[in-house]
């Protein structure tokens, strides 16, 4: 999927002022939800930096005057050395959903804007103790995949993917965000962190590639929603587009239409819901009738 197949999405608002006081509050609770990837969780290869020491030895011509270790070089007479395992640096993959539906809000923001300011904050918690970010943007024919990076560089790419908007309508694809996350189990072999920012649709096809990854990294579903997905409107006749398709439909509503269209699709969020559970994923909530940053923060401090 190119950005060329992209458009900013009509009334968008953006995600709003990002604090930094509230994003460095949610650095610890990330680390903490994400426990068991975090540095030092899992040594990696060779020998380095760390704080798990690995040997101590006689010094060996070649080695790092660094490392001399003063307490057993007085000890014994003898120059030594301390080599620790290196630590491993938290990967985050960040799924950002731009397909069509995305670009619908009827509250203070679209839903596009919760996910680019969600996708944001975790991108800047994700480089940090250096830690790398990629980036999964489906939506479109083909997903947009961003290897890894650490620092600035892979603030400002991800920042700019994520500028580039969403798919116009009738140019999304069904299967978009499980074609995504199927490449994504297919090139993040190490384990990390999977963010998937989106509305979450209700389809049978993301239970596979969701339970491949939950295997092995820690999940994050962060859910974007807004009121009038969820209630159909006080109205007697409402006119439909299906974003993803383009399809345009007239439908005749009244009590019994709406109690019906609110059980399904509360029956369809609570499907979604007892899945991340049943894999262990961690699953957060977001609307666009709320501020969207603290409760995010609350649901993971």
């Amino acid at each position: 999927m190119s950005e060329a197949l992209r458009i900013p999405a009509p009334a968008a608002q953006g995600p709003g002022a990002l604090p930094r006081p509230a994003v460095d509050r949610l650095a610890l609770g990330v680390a903490r939800r994400a426990a068991g990837v975090l540095n030092g969780a899992t040594p990696a290869p060779g020998q380095g930096d760390g704080t798990e020491l690995e040997q101590l030895r006689p010094y060996q011509h070649g080695d790092d005057v660094r490392w001399l270790d003063p307490a057993a070089s007085a000890r014994t007479g003898v120059p030594h050395v301390r080599r620790y395992v290196p630590e491993r640096a938290l990967t985050t993959w960040i799924v950002l959903d731009v397909s069509p539906s995305m670009a619908w809000g009827t509250a203070q923001r679209l839903k596009s804007d919760v996910a680019a300011g969600a996708a944001q904050v975790l991108a800047d918690l994700g480089v940090r103790h250096a830690g790398q970010v990629g980036l999964v943007a489906c939506g479109g024919p083909e997903p947009v995949v961003l290897p890894p990076r650490g620092g600035r560089a892979a603030l400002v790419a991800l920042q700019r993917h994520v500028a580039a908007g969403v798919v116009p309508d009738g140019a999304g694809r069904p299967d978009a965000l499980a074609d995504g996350l199927r490449r994504l189990g297919a090139i993040a072999r190490r384990p990390g962190l999977v963010a998937v920012v989106s509305d979450l649709p209700h389809d049978a096809e993301l239970r596979r590639p969701l339970a491949a990854l939950a295997e092995r990294h820690t999940v994050l579903a962060v859910e974007v929603r807004d009121p009038r997905e969820l209630a159909l409107p006080p109205v007697r006749r409402l006119a439909l587009v299906d974003p993803e398709t383009g399809e345009h439909a007239e439908v005749d509503v009244d009590d019994g239409v709406r109690e019906r269209f609110a059980a399904r699709v509360a029956g369809e969020r609570r499907e979604v819901r007892d899945l991340l559970r049943r894999l262990g994923a961690l699953h957060v909530v977001l609307s666009t009738d709320a501020a969207w940053l603290p409760d995010l923060a609350r649901r993971l401090t």
